[in-house]
């Protein structure tokens, strides 16, 4: 049966009337593999600036890795309402790293082989690109140094988690976005126990996915539609 317009707009608008930032999940029951690698190709297909993909995502199962961020990820932790939080609860816990000064600047090794081998472009074209590019971080925008970089970088990664919690509600799979943590205790064990170069990559949010323990307490409430959108 062929899906029609409606179907798709009525499917849309239950999944993000399902949605809700889920803090306790079902422990027993787990995400099948091949609906998460669904999750994980939206988070690959999204769209970025320039097209650089300035993310890398870190899928932590191993409960001894989880437990490594619990100290520091009050978000995650359950400290708020006495449980195990998404870290003890998830079915998959994901963080997303955003690329800094030392891969996102137009002239870094990164970018280069990025435009070379991955979107095989020309050089005439990666040179247009890199002076494009170098005019919106410096002129266009005023993006300089670590700090701006970077959540330059973060804003990208959030149009990945973005994509990813929407296929999820699609898909009937609860999740939860996290910024609850600290951020130089996340780089540090990021670097002592999970290899990763912080000087390439900084903890941008986490993400928790999996199927709710019980039914949100409380009915969602957003602003309403003139309130939020200006027509001109």
């Amino acid at each position: 049966m062929t899906t029609t317009t409606p179907q798709i707009q009525d499917a849309l608008l239950e999944a993000f009337a399902f949605r809700h930032a889920t803090k306790v999940f079902d422990k027993k029951r787990k995400i099948p593999e091949q609906l998460f690698n669904t999750l994980l190709e939206a988070a690959r297909m999204s769209p970025s600036s320039f097209g650089f993909e300035p993310w890398q995502l870190l899928v932590v199962q191993s409960p001894e890795k989880r437990a490594l961020l619990n100290d520091f990820s009050w978000g995650a932790n359950g400290a708020f309402n006495g449980t195990e939080g998404q870290l003890g609860t998830a079915s998959h816990f994901v963080i997303f790293l955003a690329h800094t000064d030392k891969t996102m600047t137009h002239n870094s090794e990164y970018q280069q082989q990025f435009m070379k081998h991955t979107k095989q472009l020309p050089d005439e074209v990666i040179g247009f690109i890199n002076e494009a590019f170098q005019k919106f971080q410096q002129h266009d925008f005023g993006i300089e140094g670590r700090r701006q970089i970077t959540d330059w970088s973060a804003k990208q990664a959030y149009i990945a988690l973005g994509n990813m919690m929407t296929s999820a509600a699609l898909l009937g799979i609860d999740s939860c976005p996290i910024e609850g943590f600290e951020l130089k205790q996340a780089e540090r064990v990021l670097q002592t126990e999970f290899g990763i170069d912080t000087e390439k990559y900084q903890p941008a949010v986490m993400a928790a996915f999996g199927y709710r323990l019980d039914s949100p307490k409380h009915p969602k409430t957003r602003r309403l539609m003139e309130d939020t959108v200006q027509w001109f």
